[in-house]
């Protein structure tokens, strides 16, 4: 019993610091670019035209 004493607040810690680093990404841009991967993947520029 005295474990759960520990273990919920550091699951409420660890979740909380997870929700708050996943909204800092949000807000910092690194999402917003979703399809510039997608369409840079299937460019065939491996061997530069001379």
């Amino acid at each position: 019993m005295t474990s759960l004493l520990w273990l919920i607040p550091i699951a409420l810690i660890l979740g909380a610091s997870a929700l708050a680093t996943f909204v800092w990404a949000l807000k910092s841009g690194q999402f917003d670019d979703t399809s510039g991967d997608a369409e840079r993947m299937l460019e065939d520029d491996d061997f530069p035209l001379l």
